[in-house]
């Protein structure tokens, strides 16, 4: 199999790649949650931990992938073949982005990830993916938009299918949930830009991106980290707050805004109550050092 590092770079080029999946050389190797939508068709028999629950895959199945839900696939079979495409949701829908796909059920946190394919069914979606790899290969003007269309067709194709009842919740639930919780957080940074600010500012925030009710988040990452979610989101967002204020020239107000203040007021009495100084402070303290 090539390396995931040249998938990794074609993806940023292009935001979409396809490719076959080759036997795995009687190795059972653990796949990580990726940056990029993912669909793979898979023949052989695995085990994959998808949030707070785990799969047993022995057979045929379909597997949709979020990059905001943690996962790893065990591959166990020493023949295991199939295809996979990635994309970025730029890619699928370049010219309106919304949150349809991570509240689809085939993608959401609390969704259906897993297929059962049968013969017949794997015999059409193999088609279909065979297809995605002519067509990123050719020289065809609007081959973005044919791939798209296949993407689409599966998505549409899938809702129809029955979900796997073949998995087990995870002995601790809010060991999983609190894992989604930390990676979804570090996801928020660094901000880069204050024309791009901090979309999640809140545990509500998280918990409806989750798809779970925020209580029932509170109690898992209180319960895993003795810290409470609010305490958690606070930390992380004065930790990027020094960063910006050290490392750029941006004055206070768009630094309030970026970090998702409405006004700068709040901003220097949010830093100041959890570091002891305001943001201008800080930063000329920073630059004397």
């Amino acid at each position: 199999m090539r390396a995931v590092s040249e998938y990794n770079t074609r993806l940023k080029l292009k935001g979409f790649n396809a490719f076959q999946i080759e036997d795995d050389e009687n190795a059972t190797r653990v796949y990580s949650r990726k940056e990029f939508y993912k669909i793979c068709l898979t023949t052989g028999k695995s085990k994959i931990h998808y949030a707070d629950r785990s799969f047993e895959a022995d057979g045929t199945i379909l597997f949709f992938g979020n990059p905001h839900i943690p996962y790893s696939w065990e591959t166990l079979s020493t023949k295991y073949v199939g295809y996979t495409c990635l994309f970025s949701e730029d890619f699928l829908d370049p010219h309106n982005r919304t949150e349809s796909l991570q509240q689809s059920p085939l993608f959401k946190l609390g969704g259906t990830p897993i297929l059962e394919i049968s013969d017949e069914q794997r015999s059409f979606l193999n088609s279909i993916f065979q297809k995605m790899i002519e067509e990123q290969q050719s020289d065809y003007a609007h081959k973005d938009d044919l791939i798209r269309n296949y993407i689409n067709l599966i998505l549409h194709e899938s809702m129809k299918l029955q979900p796997s009842k073949n998995y087990d919740q995870h002995k601790n639930a809010a060991v999983r949930l609190t894992n989604v919780f930390m990676e979804l957080l570090e996801r928020q940074f660094p901000i880069e830009s204050p024309d791009r600010p901090l979309q999640l500012k809140s545990a509500k925030d998280y918990a409806e991106n989750l798809s779970v009710h925020v209580n029932h988040l509170n109690r898992s990452v209180k319960e895993v980290t003795g810290k409470p979610t609010t305490a958690l989101i606070s930390d992380r967002i004065i930790g990027e707050a020094k960063a910006i204020l050290q490392h750029t020239t941006w004055n206070i107000s768009e630094v309030a805004f970026a970090l998702g203040f409405d006004y700068p007021t709040y901003f220097n009495n949010f830093f100041k109550r959890h570091t002891g100084s305001s943001p201008s402070t800080f930063r000329q303290a920073e630059v004397k050092a």
